[in-house]
Formats: C-alpha cells, structure tokens, sequence
C-alpha cells in the first residue's frame, strides 16, 4: 500500500506540471492601450500588476474501497454450554487416549508373537538339526556295525578255513603214521593202522536210510560231482543228536539239501547193536 501510493501521488504530481506548463505556454498578455496624461505635477505610473498563474487542477481523489461488512458478533455461549463443551472435549481426549493405548497394546500383543514364532521357528530349527545329527550318527553306527559284521564274517572264514586246513593236515598225517605202523596183510589199500570198522553192508543201510531224504532238483546244473562231508553226532540207540558240514561242496544248495535229509532222518540203524558217536558222511549229487 506505501508503494502503490508514493507512485499514485508522483503520477499526480507529474500531471500537474504537464498542465501547468501548457497553460504558460499557450498563454499571452494582450496588447495594451497607451493614452497620454497631462498633468501639472508630473507622477510615475504604476507596475502592471502580473497575471496571476492558473490554480492547479487538484488531483482526483483515490477510489476507496468499500467498507467491508462488519461480522455479525455471535452470541455469546451459556455457562451450560461451555461445560458440555469442556466434557466433550475430555471425552474426546480420553478416546483418543483410548485408541493410542489399544493400539500400543496391540503392537506390544504382535511383538510378543512374533518372539514366540521366532521362539518356536529356533525350536523346530534345534530339532531338525538334532534328528539330522542322529541320523547322521545312527549310518555312521549302521555303516559301522555293517563293516565290523563283515570283518567278523572274513574272519569266521579265514578260521574255518584254517581248521579245514588244520584237519587235512592232521588226517594226512594220521594216514601217513598208519601207513608206517600198519598191521593189515600186505595186498591191503587201507590206510589205518588196523583193520577195524562197520561191517560191510552198514554203509548201504545207512545209505538207504538217508537218500530218500534228500531233495535237490538242480543237480543237472551242478558242475562235476563235488562232495559235501557231514559229521554226525550220534546217540547209542542211533539217534542222530547233531549233524554239521566239516567240508563244504562249494554248493551251498546241495550243502543244506543233505543237511535237512539227515535231520528228516532223525535216527541211523544200528551196526551189531551198536553204533560209532561219531560218524563223517560223504554225499555227492550225482552218485
């Protein structure tokens, strides 16, 4: 406003000098009338009085603005009005505060249950982890306990093979001690050192006894004739007590097929009344 009426009043201004220098400009004094005067006393005339200048035209006058209308004054609240207004405006306050302590309770709810599934997830995360280990352990065990089997197995044979080996060594040398100190007749192939043993058809009968027995259908597929030789282990009245293979055929099949006949057999006859506690049998497929 300051700004805007300093230019407001120097345009004024302006306008009245560019007035008042036209009116001088186009203005003349018109020509006089000379008259002569005679008097006795002589007198000195007066100055032409000056023309007075043209009054300035004075400036219009600013537009003013209308008054603004003056707002009606509301009426003043009752003393009721003011309290209701006061415990509505606690009331307000106290929902609002409300709201803030149920949404803190809730936020507090949430980060409680995220703790707990966080809780939970390292609990399911420690079990897997403790069933991965004991699995882990339980193959190391098992892949262990396989190996130390197999290692017993390997060992289980080697040892038989060393009593085979061990029992072959001592027949032979038996053989060969029966052979020096043998007392049969001259013409004799027999090994031991004295004629002695079952009567001749003792064999037979055992033979006839056991054969029956056997149950082997793959005979034909077998190669060769190899023999499995089984001690038997005999009661006095020929009941057979245990029987157990001491020289495999290399044909487990054919091994287990003589060793149920024997046990179907249950009983061998007797030999004059009597029969050996031991006895060794030799069984071939093919015979």
């Amino acid at each position: 406003m300051g700004l805007g009426a300093m230019l407001a009043g120097g345009a004024h201004l302006l306008l009245i000098l560019a007035l008042a220098w036209g009116v001088n400009w186009n203005s003349r004094t018109p020509d006089g009338v000379e008259a002569e005067l005679w008097s006795a006393v002589p007198q000195i005339a007066a100055p032409r009085a000056a023309t007075p200048p043209p009054a300035p035209t004075p400036p219009p006058e600013p537009v003013k603005p209308p008054p603004k209308p003056k707002p009606d004054t509301p009426p003043q609240p009752t003393e009721q009005e003011l309290r209701n207004a006061q415990i509505a405006i606690e009331k307000a306050k106290q929902e609002e505060q409300k709201k803030k302590d149920a949404e803190r309770e809730r936020r507090e709810k949430e980060r409680e249950l995220e703790k707990q599934r966080e809780k939970a997830l390292e609990k399911e995360r420690e079990r897997e982890q403790e069933k991965e280990r004991e699995k882990r352990e339980a193959e190391k065990k098992a892949a262990a306990d396989k190996e130390k089997r197999k290692e017993q197995e390997e060992q289980r044979k080697a040892k038989e093979q060393l009593e085979k080996t061990e029992a072959a060594r001592q027949q032979m040398l038996k053989r060969m001690q029966g052979q020096a100190d043998g007392t049969g007749d001259p013409g004799s192939a027999g090994k031991a050192a004295q004629s002695s043993g079952p009567s001749a058809g003792y064999a037979g009968r055992i033979k006839a006894k056991v054969k029956p027995n056997i149950v082997f259908i793959d005979k034909d597929n077998i190669q060769g004739n190899p023999e499995a030789d089984v001690e038997v282990r005999l009661a006095p009245d020929g009941r057979i007590l245990s029987q157990r293979i001491i020289a495999s055929s290399g044909v487990k099949e054919w091994d287990d097929a003589v060793l149920r006949a024997i046990e179907r057999t249950e009983k061998l006859p007797l030999d004059d009344g009597k029969v050996p506690s031991v006895m060794v049998l030799t069984f071939r497929p093919k015979d």
